[in-house]
């Protein structure tokens, strides 16, 4: 190990077969790991973690301007409440933004994150100019602030510029208040060059795109974007919203003649590299496909909660082995245990049983959901992260040993309390992104700071 290294040690760690008992954690100067070693000896100096270790989780669904909405629309606008008439709100909220209100919201958002155990996020950004629709003199401008708020914080990004071409199926123009969203492939691609040049990919930071939905983009258009896509940065991630409500659904085989993950499926080569956001209203076909495919569903239960969507099929598919991973989407919430106990609560309230998302191999539902959105939001990072293991990023937390969710448990319960008990405050003490200590006993570093420039940015917004 060269000088550089540096150790923590750790009674016990979650590594990828499961618990293990006296873990060595160490890191190089670049924040990955470059060894894991269970069932050693303390060397004399190394730090001792005061509380189990477990993975940062990847958070693979973000739009950061909308958390500063949260709690603002709890309120019904009119008779027929649903998530369209939520997005007239969100659209008239996303005119106000600024680039300097937008860094306050996205930094103090992903302080948030990295408190509640995120320690990686797929920012799905689809803010791209001027309040007027005009073009920045930097069109990556927002994009760019959004990227400096996540390096600032601390957290691990993957960039998604978003691709919005169209109002809905059909090519349909798109309306006044989308002029912010609104580019050409050719147009999104430079935005994504200009802003690969000023900052560039490293292990904290990986670029991708997300077409928006099929209704904001054409078959034509996709094909384009992912050709331009792979020529920059051959196998970067993809992500796309679909299926989320089921007018989507109605439209897309009014227009198209089939239902959306099937539309696609048939369509492009659709794999590990592709989350398909929410995919909430999916028949029997299309789950066996989506989980044959190998591609992530990005599930946001809080979000879809919030808003009415509905509730994915998650027995199934995990029952076809699909892959899933979690995100905290409009940030009505942002605590990827809530997402987990959420998605099994969904399960059992419409199918009268407990313990819904177990499976003969592992009975526990935590530790099943935990692994298995562990591993699919590192795929839909496309960075080497959600693992304590050699090679991947240094990102974990340290639990409280003392929080009475876990105290005097056996080790195999910790995860259940973690996930399922909602007793006093987070059991989450220190989180390391990188192999940095970010948060120091539930507090983050820039905290006091970056709340302050946050409340200001509300002010500015809401005045």
């Amino acid at each position: 190990m060269t000088q550089a290294t540096q150790s923590l040690f750790a009674d016990h760690a979650y590594l990828p077969e499961g618990w293990r008992r006296n873990v060595l954690l160490q890191w190089d100067a670049q924040g990955a790991l470059v060894a894991v070693t269970p069932d050693t000896q303390a060397p004399a100096g190394v730090a001792k973690a005061s509380g189990p270790v477990l993975p940062g989780m990847p958070n693979l669904h973000s739009h950061a301007f909308q958390r500063a909405m949260a709690g603002l629309t709890e309120y019904r606008a009119n008779a027929t409440d649903n998530f369209w008439s939520w997005r007239d709100l969100m659209y008239r909220f996303a005119a106000r933004i600024t680039p300097d209100v937008l860094a306050s919201i996205a930094q103090w958002l992903y302080i948030e994150m990295l408190k509640a155990g995120y320690t990686s996020v797929c920012e799905f950004h689809y803010v791209h100019h001027m309040q007027d629709g005009k073009r920045y003199a930097n069109e990556a401008e927002l994009a760019q602030r959004v990227v400096d708020a996540a390096g600032a914080s601390g957290i691990g990004i993957t960039m998604l510029p978003v691709l919005y071409q169209y109002a809905g199926f059909g090519a349909q123009p798109p309306r006044d208040d989308q002029r912010r969203f609104i580019n050409s492939p050719d147009s999104l691609l430079g935005l994504l060059d200009t802003l690969r040049g000023a900052r560039p990919e490293s292990g904290a930071l990986r670029y991708g795109v997300a077409p928006h939905s099929l209704r904001a983009v054409s078959n034509d258009s996709l094909r384009a974007l992912l050709d331009g896509l792979d020529a920059m940065s051959p196998g970067a991630p993809v992500h796309i919203h679909i299926a989320e409500q089921t007018a989507e659904v109605d439209a897309c085989i009014e227009t198209e003649g089939a239902r959306p993950v099937q539309w696609l499926l048939d369509r492009f080569n659709v794999d590990k590299r592709w989350c398909l956001v929410h995919a909430t209203h999916v028949d029997a076909a299309d789950t066996a496909a989506l989980a044959k495919s190998g591609a992530i569903a990005g599930l946001c239960l809080t979000t879809e909660a919030n808003l009415g969507d509905g509730i994915f099929p998650a027995h199934d598919y995990l029952e076809q082995n699909g892959r899933i991973g979690v995100g905290s989407d409009s940030h009505i919430g942002v605590d990827w245990r809530a997402e987990l106990r959420l998605l099994e609560y969904g399960q059992r309230l419409s199918r009268r049983q407990r313990n819904v998302l177990a499976s003969a191999e592992m009975p526990r539902v935590a530790d099943r959901l935990f692994a298995a959105s562990l591993e699919g939001g590192a795929l839909a990072t496309g960075r080497n992260v959600g693992a304590l293991r050699t090679g991947a990023r240094a990102d974990f937390v340290v639990l409280d040993a003392n929080h009475s969710s876990i105290a005097e448990h056996a080790s195999d319960a910790w995860l259940s309390g973690v996930v399922f008990c909602e007793h006093g405050e987070t059991p989450i003490r220190d989180v390391y992104a990188g192999g940095d200590k970010v948060v120091e006993n539930r507090r983050h570093r820039d905290e006091d700071g970056a709340y302050a420039n946050y409340r200001a940015a509300l002010a500015e917004l809401l005045k």
